[in-house]
């Protein structure tokens, strides 16, 4: 175990990945998802584990699966322990674990894992005090405000950024440069003062500063007018998210809100009203259709929310086909949502690649499985691994898992992608196989290899291409 194969599974889902583990622990397999954890240096297992054991108050147990990771130094290993032993009641021993080594200088994450702990264990004027000297560092000032929400510290909290906020709007005003990372930062203050304001109850404040930055337009890389609509929307200020969606310029922002809005004081017809008038008077009204179809699925007129969308279904930049998919699927109206499919011109079939998968999915939900497999296995051109995939999905959703399971098994091994493992190992699962599911899935090491070959073949293959790399 070292913190290089640690990172790399956090950024990969290498290892067991997190849904397989949520899986084993739902079926009561606690026991195999610990022991993977030391034996194989999982990460989602221990993080898994260490869930569970400390739910059940296990906390002896929950430290020694954490320990061996938390040693290695790996930062959110680091703070997983130390969270452990907090809750544990071994208070002291949490703070040593996460205090940051005073023989280099430690990056601002560091110091803000600490701070964390720090709040954790009472401490959190100590807290804020530890972030002061890095609130230009990246997230610090985010995480000031997350951290002390109900700790009581809420003017100190201002205190320390409402001067950052101030040199944000000095620096709009006097057109400054500032480097992106310290740009970012500060323009994030404008929309941290108005939460720090709002949670300490001066929400009239709140409301005058941020909608005093949106009329100055001072958005900056963060987008201070989503800030303000969120705010007046949780505050049931319709008039003001009305002007800014109708005639402030900041539709895209306050639509939604606004609708939201209308919906919970009951007013929901007025809402429609609205985006009916939208959708009739825009020239590009997608998302006001969207909206509109949201709005009336959501009272159980299916028909009427279909009819809003279908004139989008074939338009190449503003289709909502799949959208009314996922909505009628969502609802259980499989039938209905392959009907759709089934309707689209051989035209828009051509040119479209994500209707053929949903198809095959949409048919397994209406007890065609075996049409749907003969389908898969006539369509040329179709990637191996994904014609596989698809087939054992749709044998196992027709009572034949063995049969699945047979065909995921030969495409495993160091030349498969983890998620063909991750499907053979829920299947397992499902057949109460789980030591034969962890057990199938490549260890780190194995996994990273495989992951590296693959890179190699296709820088090998696309040689000059401007295209990422492949990310299946």
């Amino acid at each position: 175990m070292n913190v290089e194969d640690l990172q790399w599974q956090a950024d990969n889902w290498g290892g067991v990945s997190p849904p397989v583990v949520d899986l084993l622990l739902e079926r009561g397999h606690l026991d195999l998802v610990v022991a993977a954890a030391a034996e194989r240096g999982d990460w989602f297992c221990a993080r898994g584990a260490v869930r569970v054991l400390c739910a059940a108050e296990e906390f002896e147990r929950a430290w020694a699966v954490i320990r061996p990771f938390a040693e290695t130094g790996w930062l959110p290993a680091v703070s997983a322990g130390a969270d452990v032993l907090v809750r544990w009641g071994r208070v002291e021993e949490a703070v040593a674990l996460a205090r940051p080594d005073g023989a280099t200088r430690p990056a601002a994450e560091v110091w803000r894992a600490y701070a964390e702990v720090l709040v954790k264990a009472g401490r959190v004027d100590e807290a804020i005090s530890v972030l002061e000297p890095h609130l230009t560092d990246g997230r610090t000032p985010r995480s000031l405000v997350e951290m002390t929400e109900g700790q009581g510290n809420d003017e100190r909290v201002l205190g320390l950024i409402v001067p950052l906020a101030d040199e944000a709007r000095r620096a709009q005003a006097q057109a400054q440069g500032q480097s992106q990372g310290r740009l970012h930062t500060l323009w994030e203050t404008l929309d941290l003062q108005a939460e720090v304001l709002e949670r300490s109850g001066q929400v009239e404040e709140a409301i005058r500063i941020l909608g005093t930055d949106v009329a100055a337009r001072r958005y900056g890389p963060q987008n201070t007018v989503e800030s303000y609509v969120a705010l007046l929307a949780r505050h049931g200020r319709i008039e003001e998210l009305h002007r800014a969606a109708t005639t402030g310029g900041h539709e895209r922002e306050a639509l939604r809100p606004l609708v939201e809005a209308l919906k919970a004081a009951g007013r929901a017809g007025e809402a429609e009203t609205l985006l009916r008038g939208l959708v009739a008077a825009n020239d590009y009204p997608g998302r006001c259709q969207a909206l509109l179809m949201d709005l009336l699925a959501g009272q159980g007129r299916i028909d009427e929310a279909v009819e809003v969308v279908r004139p989008t279904f074939e338009n190449p930049w503003e289709g909502l086909l799949y959208l009314a998919v996922r909505m009628l699927s969502d609802a259980g109206l499989h039938e209905r949502a392959l009907r759709l499919l089934d309707e689209c011109s051989p035209e828009f079939l051509e040119e479209t690649h994500w209707v053929p998968s949903n198809r095959w999915l949409l048919m397994g939900e209406t007890g065609r499985c075996r049409e749907a497999i003969a389908e898969v296995e006539a369509t040329p051109d179709l990637d191996a691994e994904e014609r596989d995939v698809t087939v054992a999905s749709l044998l196992a959703q027709d009572g034949r898992p063995d049969e699945a399971i047979a065909l995921l098994r030969s495409r495993t091994g160091l030349t498969a992608s983890a998620a063909a493992a991750a499907d053979l190992a829920e299947l397992l699962i499902r057949q109460n196989r789980a030591a034969e599911a962890i057990a199938a899935i490549p260890g780190v090491a194995a996994q990273r290899e495989a992951a590296g070959r693959r890179w190699g073949m296709w820088k090998d293959t696309e040689s000059g291409s401007t295209d990422g790399p492949p990310t299946a």
